[in-house]
């Protein structure tokens, strides 16, 4: 069972051909969990990252290069959002305060019984129920 859900931007970086001068520190980082961590995803998260691989950056990734990333992404534990995660992802935004988006995250984190999620987008440290937000870019040298 993954012990880690990972949130998007860790694969964007990862993923990237070039980052913003403001992001090269966090390659190193995105490199270890991807290719290191035992993780899991959502379908949500394969969306995010095909949308935005094909937007940001100075080199836009090609929608083949995307879909390759994505088809190895896919080959860890992914849950589908459905009407259920949806639903308990807006129950988390409203309690916590936080976006659909995040909720929903958090949601499919928990569903697949991930105790971490790595990610930018919460409160470092925070548990939201059993699933602890961590950022993984914080703190490192620029």
């Amino acid at each position: 069972m993954p012990t880690a859900f990972l949130d998007t931007n860790v694969f964007l970086y990862a993923a990237m051909h070039r980052l913003p001068k403001e992001d090269v520190h966090k390659r190193p980082i995105a490199d270890r969990l991807v290719y290191e961590e035992n993780y899991c995803l959502s379908t949500q998260v394969l969306a995010e990252f095909y949308y935005n691989a094909l937007r940001k950056g100075d080199v836009k990734m090609t929608h083949a290069e995307a879909m390759a990333w994505m088809s190895q992404m896919a080959l860890q534990p992914c849950v589908t959002v459905d009407a259920n995660l949806v639903r308990t992802g807006a129950s988390l935004a409203d309690r916590y305060q936080l976006s659909y988006w995040d909720g929903a995250i958090i949601a499919a984190a928990h569903d697949l019984g991930a105790s971490v999620l790595y990610t930018e987008d919460l409160n470092d440290g925070q548990f939201y129920g059993d699933v602890q937000a961590i950022n993984p870019f914080k703190n490192i040298p620029n």
